[in-house]
């Protein structure tokens, strides 16, 4: 198998080249990569060709500014796209028309009244302006022009306010000038502020300009709202959904020094996992759906799972088995339907114990980090216009970082090229590069070590497994019904084992590495992936602290 990454274009020069050919979908009643969705009388088209209107190098790697380009015809341009320049070029925005009667007093598209200037480069060159949307109408975009004369006003459409909803700046910007530069400007990508596998809110690529003379903020713009009959009409069918999966599954590499590798749920049961309740003698959990777990409820310490009770059983289990080992796939539409996710779901009977970097040391941890029951997971974003992956989302412990599609690594498998994963030593992160990465700060971080060592090709013959996709009616096995912990709670003596193997530290670094310790492994049992809050919202961004 070659595992040479693609070579990955520098800059917003280059338009990013899908690894390999589109696949072709099969065929389906649905709208799925069909090119176009219906909002409910608003037809909107995704358009990633652009043409360029201003470009900036200023405060470090800089950031060009484009429009739409060419609109299909009859469409009109809601906003403008705005990307940074150290990567190729790859996004998209939304164009839109109306389907309805355009007898009407208030079609659901009207140009706007006016203009205003948000911010202008020094030399004249980028000027960037705010539509003055009519009354009971929307701006959705900004417009970006390489003069000072105001823009047309059939440059772009505001929306009627009932086909919009809220959006806000996604972090970080796209770029910042920073107060020096004509007074300050910034540049954000926008989306909805609600993004929920039930929410309406359509993501429509446009940006919020703003600067320290016109601050305007996120809330004088607004998403699209998907008002059709259903949100999911756009949605994969099941077929389709399985051949988005022959396409971009990833490729998980394990370290090489790693003990405690994946398994299946039903491995893990029916090799003596015992299921205990609270003042009670413990249960063989036999059953490989787990039709005998406790459904629903809350974690209230009523019930958790466990390792077997032998030591060489146990100790036998604690070490997976990748052989056999499943992604479980939950497949939920995001985006007000527009795009979907493929959360692929991992879990490993055993958790292993974490290590601490301190300046150049590197300093075991004794158990803290050792759990039972270790649930990570990715997440794929397919665009439901063309069925294009569009990013990918590690988890990384309490976090995590969504990875766009260019930025990804690939390797060759299954007659394609589909991304790589790398999952850490002990802890199983999720990290799109090899290396180290640290949680904390370079002074003081527990470390998270991948490389290359046994490799887990999640697109292989039944190693995915659909578990859940509501729209479709897949029904859910009964172990993700089980809503209790996965693994019992571990009580760490965290300040007997910093003095112990951090001893030879001054005072006040110890106290940090502590206070780091304390707040990264609070000692619960893992909980499974109907308990985590991206089973039903949107993955969340990474933590604002180093």
């Amino acid at each position: 198998m070659d595992t040479t990454a693609l070579p990955v274009p520098v800059g917003v020069e280059t338009h990013f080249a899908p690894p390999a050919s589109m696949p072709s979908w099969p065929s389906s009643d649905g709208a799925f990569a069909k090119g176009a969705i219906d909002l409910g009388g608003l037809e909107v088209r995704q358009v990633s060709t652009f043409a360029k209107v201003w470009s900036t190098s200023r405060d470090g790697a800089g950031a060009t500014f484009f429009r739409p380009s060419p609109i299909p015809a009859g469409f009109s341009a809601l906003g403008h796209y705005a990307q940074r320049n150290d990567r190729p070029l790859f996004g998209h925005v939304l164009v839109a028309r109306d389907t309805t009667s355009h007898d009407t007093a208030a079609p659901i598209l009207a140009p706007p009244r006016d203009y205003t200037l948000v911010w202008s480069s020094p030399d004249g060159g980028g000027c960037f302006w705010l539509p003055t949307a009519p009354d009971g109408y929307r701006p959705i975009g900004v417009v970006a022009t390489a003069t000072p004369d105001k823009p047309p006003l059939d440059a772009v459409r505001c929306v009627r306010a009932d086909f919009t909803d809220e959006c806000e700046a996604e972090a970080p910007s796209v770029w910042s000038s920073g107060d020096r530069v004509g007074g300050g400007f910034s540049a954000a990508t926008l989306r909805p502020t609600v993004r929920r596998v039930d929410a309406r809110s359509v993501h429509a690529g446009t940006f919020l300009a703003r600067s320290s003379a016109t601050p305007v903020d996120a809330s004088a713009l607004a998403c699209l709202k998907n008002n059709g009959a259903s949100h999911t009409s756009a949605m994969p069918d099941l077929a389709q959904v399985n051949a988005v999966l022959a396409a971009y599954s990833p490729l998980v590499y394990l370290h090489p020094d790693e003990p405690y590798m994946p398994s299946s749920v039903a491995w893990f049961f029916e090799n003596g996992a015992l299921l205990h309740r609270r003042q009670q003698a413990p249960t063989p959990v036999v059953d490989a759906g787990g039709s005998n777990l406790p459904q629903g409820g809350d974690n209230d310490g009523s019930f958790w799972l466990d390792l077997p009770a032998g030591g060489e059983q146990r100790e036998r289990v604690k070490k997976g088995d990748l052989a056999g080992a499943r992604a479980y796939v939950q497949v939920k539409p995001m985006l007000g339907g527009t795009a979907t996710d493929l959360t692929m779901w991992f879990f490993y009977p055993f958790n292993g114990p974490a290590r601490a970097r301190v300046a150049f040391a590197t300093l075991p941890l004794g158990g803290i980090g050792s759990h039972v029951g270790d649930w990570e997971h990715l997440t794929l974003r397919v665009s439901n216009f063309s069925g294009e992956l569009l990013r990918v989302y590690f988890s990384q412990h309490s976090a995590g970082v969504w990875v766009d599609a260019p930025r990804l690594e690939y390797v060759a498998g299954g007659g394609g090229r589909r991304p790589v994963a790398y999952a850490s030593l002990h802890g199983h992160a999720f990290y799109p590069r090899a290396g180290l990465e640290l949680q904390g700060s370079a002074v003081v971080g527990i470390r998270n070590d991948s490389a290359k060592g046994s490799m887990f090709d999640t697109g292989g013959p039944g190693r995915c497994e659909v578990v859940s996709a509501e729209y479709l009616g897949v029904a859910e096995p009964a172990w993700v019904g089980f809503m209790r912990p996965w693994g019992p709670t571990e009580v760490y003596a965290i300040g007997r084992v910093i003095n112990g193997v951090a001893r030879f530290l001054p005072r006040a670094m110890r106290d940090r590495l502590e206070r780091l310790v304390r707040k990264v492994f609070v000692g619960d049992g893992a909980t499974g992936p109907k308990k985590h809050g991206s089973w039903v919202n949107d993955e969340r961004d990474p933590p604002t602290e180093g």
